[in-house]
């Protein structure tokens, strides 16, 4: 990861770094606090009206944390405890679609509840960006959004994100992305330029 200590652009106090090994269940602690349960709804992001159970595990973050051409970028206060997390990875585009052929994913974004609002997820983003761009190629980023969930899509167009107009399947019966409270769960897919700032 280029510049993984940079402090540009970051709330003050907090630093950037990839995730490790020993970061998992810090990052599903703060995933699961960021969407689930009562202590997301302290923040604004909190999921626990559309789904129940779990967000993510730590198998399914370490894999993340192991992947070839990802990361899972870290924001961390100065005792080194994640408050903030997303994940990044290099996908190559379907077939048949235009453009480059690699596609940047950003994934799992998650912000502590009492960070929420104060900049954090900002700079996670750009951060992100800047990451997918100078170390994965990517000229475009990718994302999937529950469409029920308006509000935080309209913050990710004020953040220069855009509908691309796909749409995908929410994937009931595997429990490993929660219980669904609701049959009407789908994705929208937001794209935008990866940056090299």
């Amino acid at each position: 990861m280029s510049d993984e200590s940079s402090t540009t652009d970051l709330p003050r106090g907090l630093r950037l770094r990839p995730a490790g090994p020993d970061d998992v269940d810090a990052v599903v602690a703060l995933v699961q606090r960021a969407y689930r349960g009562d202590a997301s709804r302290a923040g604004w992001t909190t999921e626990a009206d559309l789904l129940d159970g779990q967000r993510t595990d730590a198998d399914a973050v370490g894999e993340l944390v192991g992947e070839p051409r990802s990361a899972v970028l870290l924001l961390v206060g100065e005792d080194d405890a994640p408050v903030a997390c997303c994940h990044v990875a290099a996908r190559l585009r379907a077939e048949g679609m235009a453009g480059d052929d690699v596609v940047g994913y950003l994934g799992m974004l998650a912000v502590d509840p009492a960070r929420q609002g104060d900049g954090t997820g900002r700079a996670l983003l750009a951060a992100a960006s800047r990451h997918a761009a100078q170390d994965l190629d990517a000229r475009v980023l990718e994302m999937t959004v529950i469409a029920q969930r308006t509000e935080l899509i309209g913050w990710y167009e004020r953040q220069g994100w855009e509908r691309t107009g796909e749409r995908r399947p929410f994937p009931y019966g595997d429990e490993r992305f929660g219980r669904p409270r609701r049959d009407d769960l789908e994705f929208v897919v937001l794209a935008r330029e990866a940056a090299e700032v």
